[in-house]
């Protein structure tokens, strides 16, 4: 084994403008140190990348592979060491340059915003001028998904994508840059073998063409197939770079784990004698989405497996076991009969499962390590419901010693671990649980040999103990090591089971194959059902649905009183509905980009009492409107720069916020006084027949504000950071920027509706504005927006306003109480809300 220069054999074309030779140093990395606190995770760690060649990164987790990558990508800056891209040096942590210089990353974590569509994602990554500009997109966005052929449609949001659709937008808008340098991080955990095979042809596309590739894998066959050479990373360190075929599998795993790799699998059940004769889980007849007639049983220390073509059942199957998904059919444990649908019941019968989704799922996030190792036996570490921080380092420190999880210590936050690591954690959580049935699903995805090996010692044990084991895996090597018997899954049915000698990764595959020649997945739906579903999940669906009510409720309530569809009643009506539709759209912009604002209200009573000095007969109605403008700005800039600058909440920012400008209006005036002039008053009820203008202009703002956030770069913005803050900052977004334009968009809309208040009262009071805020509240709900923000409609805040306006006024009509003014809206919000939450929930197929 000897370190080599990759040889310069050929002339690659990366652009018209630009040719770089094979051979040509396109990455650089020298000397790079980084620290975290208490932890070192990369020790002057030297790397060159060539043009023409794929450069596998191997380690374990843990090793520093992500972190180098994203040292080299702009992501993370280094406390020392240097960053060359084709030559040029990165000068500072900006992957918004790094992409400049020609690098593009794949990240295990896609950095994808669910709530905008795949095109916005992939226009958003790469620029939209490459992308051919907002109308353009969709277009360009499909012809660059079409090729892979995995039915995504460019439309259609991220987060209705699967997880292996969504690594492919990942992988195609990194290769749509054209990329000198492309770093392929994990890219092939979630893909199956034909996929994989597709995106190989690709990496030699780009290699043979223009660029290099960075290959980070687990998967030591995948790099052996793929690399021209391989780095080796351990404990932050280079342990040496190696020609591919100079090195073998296993010399591969032994410089990973930096030990000699006597045996990858435990002894199986049957040849330690740990299987016993009883059954601990019994399947009967058991019918669920996606798989149906299903029947089986495991005995105790027996480990079975659950195999085929990604897409037949496997996962939903293994998730009805654990009480997730739906399924009717019968689950025994120990004889048992098990509540189905129910995953308290299936844990209070000794069913544990480990998820797939790790970060979604298994962990913590927020907690220590320690607490997350006890979380399904917090009755063993407390006392009267009061948790003992004693016994939990105990215990926890017990389960990090004998399943080796590397972690400082057990008050370490889960988030700073490997994946690996945090996958024992998980495991040590589920042991702690003594399962009669344990039901793992991809339990070593996105983990390094090292932690494999101790991950099937545990699974083994735990059979051992005398659980009865199910694990749902994709890798074949990973089955016949591990399990005694291996069922196949095709189109939802158990089609063969293999057990004995008969369990090898060649008759899994032949089973599964010969079977379904397939692979089976959701396909995008062009369908009119399938069109019809996807509206119902958009951000335009809940108008359709306030309008239907609007009328409906016309219709009564006219039926009733005649006098309602009178000119002046409809006129009233839709004067009311005006400063509701300002002020929802004035929420919904703070809301979209993830935050919220409670001092609309006080806002508008500050204003209007602000107003009240000057707006007045002999005043200066300029200077009143213009300092109106200013002391919105002022607090909109208040209210952004608190909560971005100092990460604070924006409940208790704009809450205080609120608190002082009712306390700023009450002192200015304490009794109402200033009589608005009547050259304002006569401006704001002007009409048009029995229409407001100012009803017009809201609508018309409305509008403006809906094409602004579909079509312009500050609404894509907005809706990007609202969608998922880190991604967009991955992205190069300025989340910070957009949050405190957010603020200052929001304070400036207050301002118009405020004019509106205060020619209605007609005197400096600034009391009338403070339902507002609910108001507000009320209306971005209605309307159908995320109150976490990244998606809604501004035609939605329009048709939301005119209901809130109308069901104000129906209780007059219908000679009901003015206590219906008030449990009308809430009645018809909460439903609204459930309403969307179902709508949300429809499946793009059945």
């Amino acid at each position: 084994m000897t370190i080599e220069e990759h040889p310069p054999t050929q002339l690659l074309s990366l652009s018209p403008e630009k040719v770089v030779k094979a051979g040509t140093v396109v990455l650089k990395l020298n000397g790079i140190v980084k620290t975290f606190t208490g932890v070192r995770a990369l020790t002057n760690v030297d790397l060159e990348v060539v043009a023409g060649e794929v450069h596998a990164l191997v380690g374990e987790n843990g090793a520093g592979k992500s972190t180098l990558m994203a040292v080299a990508s702009g992501a993370m800056e280094p406390n020392a060491g240097t960053v060359e891209i084709v030559g040029q040096v990165l000068t500072s942590a900006s992957p918004d340059e790094a992409r400049k210089l020609g690098l593009g990353i794949v990240r295990q974590d896609p950095a994808l915003l669910p709530h905008l569509t795949v095109a916005e994602n992939m226009a958003i990554g790469v620029g939209y001028a490459l992308a051919g500009g907002f109308k353009r997109a969709p277009g360009w966005a499909q012809a660059h998904l079409d090729p892979w052929q995995m039915g995504i449609d460019a439309r259609s949001r991220v987060e209705d994508l699967s997880v292996e659709q969504r690594f492919i937008v990942e992988i195609a808008k990194a290769l749509a840059l054209k990329p000198q340098v492309l770093i392929l991080d994990e890219p092939t955990e979630h893909l199956s073998s034909d996929e994989v095979q597709r995106l190989f042809r690709r990496v030699r596309e780009v290699v043979a063409g223009s660029a290099a590739v960075v290959y980070i894998s687990h998967r030591i066959p995948e790099v052996k197939e793929i690399s021209d050479r391989i780095t080796v990373l351990r404990d932050g360190q280079v342990r040496g770079t190696f020609q591919a075929e100079d090195v073998d599998e296993h010399q591969i795993i032994e410089l990973v784990i930096g030990r000699a790799l006597e045996t990858v699998f435990p002894p199986k059940g049957a040849e330690s004698g740990a299987i016993r004769t009883e059954d601990r889980l019994k399947v009967e007849g058991l019918r669920g989405n996606h798989f149906h007639d299903i029947s089986f049983a495991v005995k105790a220390g027996e480990i079975v497996g659950l195999a085929g073509v990604q897409g037949n059942g496997q996962g939903e199957l293994i998730r009805a076991l654990a009480g997730i998904e739906p399924a009717s059919g019968e689950i025994l444990v120990t004889d048992r009969s098990v509540r189905l649908g129910s995953n308290a019941a299936a844990a209070r019968a000794g069913i544990v499962y480990v998820p797939s989704d790790r970060h979604g799922e298994g962990v913590f996030m927020p907690l220590t390590v320690g607490e997350n190792i006890v979380m399904k036996t917090l009755s063993s570490v407390s006392r009267a419901g009061i948790i003992s921080e004693k016994r939990i380092t105990q215990v926890a420190n017990q389960q990090i010693k004998n399943l080796s999880i590397k972690t400082p210590s057990s008050r370490t936050a889960i988030a700073s671990l490997s994946g690996g690591n945090q996958q024992k954690a998980v495991l040590a959580r589920t042991l702690l649980a003594e399962p009669t049935v344990l039901l793992a699903e991809e339990p070593t995805q996105g983990v390094d040999a090292g932690a494999r090996v101790d991950i099937y010692r545990i699974l083994r044990d735990a059979a051992d103990n005398g659980a009865a084991v199910v694990i749902l895996s994709s890798d074949g090597v990973e089955l016949e090591g591990l399990c005694d018997r291996v069922f196949i899954m095709s189109r939802g049915e158990l089609i063969a089971e293999l057990e004995g000698d008969k369990v090898t990764e060649v008759e899994i595959a032949r089973a599964a194959l010969t079977s379904t020649t397939m692979r089976q997945r959701v396909e995008a739906s062009g369908s009119r059902s399938g069109r019809f579903r996807s509206w119902l999940r958009g951000d335009h669906s809940p108008a359709a649905v306030l309008g239907v009510v609007i009328l409906l409720l016309a219709l009564i309530v006219g039926g009733s009183n005649g006098a309602y569809f009178s000119a002046f009643s409809l006129n009233n009506l839709l004067f009311l509905a005006a400063p509701l539709i300002l002020i929802g759209a004035a929420q919904q912009i703070v809301v979209l980009g993830s935050g919220f604002d409670l001092s609309v209200g006080p806002l508008m009573g500050f204003l209007v009492v602000l107003a009240s000095f000057f707006v007045i007969d002999g005043g200066n109605i300029v200077l009143g409107l213009g300092l109106m403008i200013v002391a919105a700005l002022a607090v909109g800039c208040i209210n952004g720069f608190l909560v971005t600058r100092f990460n604070l909440s924006p409940v208790v920012v704009t809450l205080a916020i609120a608190l002082g400008l009712q306390g700023a209006f009450l002192m200015l005036r304490t009794t109402p006084g200033g009589i608005i002039t009547t050259d304002v008053t006569d401006l704001v009820f002007a009409r048009v027949g029995f229409v407001p203008v100012v009803t017009i202009v809201a609508v018309v703002v409305a509008l403006l504000l809906e094409w602004a956030l579909r079509r312009s770069r500050w609404g894509v913005e907005l809706r990007a950071v609202g969608s998922r803050k880190d991604a967009a900052e991955r992205l190069g977004i300025n989340a910070r920027r957009v949050q405190l334009l957010s603020y200052l968009f929001t304070s400036f809309l207050v301002m118009p509706t405020a004019v509106l208040l205060m020619a209605q009262i007609g005197i400096g009071d600034g009391r009338p504005s403070l339902p507002f805020t609910l108001s507000s509240i009320t209306v971005i709900v209605l309307a159908g927006a995320s109150i976490f923000g990244g998606r809604g409609s501004f035609i939605g805040i329009v048709a939301a306003g005119v209901l809130v306006a109308q069901i104000l006024g129906i209780p007059a009509f219908l000679g009901l109480s003015g206590a219906w003014g008030y449990w009308l809206p809430g009645l018809i919000t909460v439903g609204a809300a459930v309403l969307y939450a179902q709508l949300r929930r429809v499946r793009k197929t059945s």
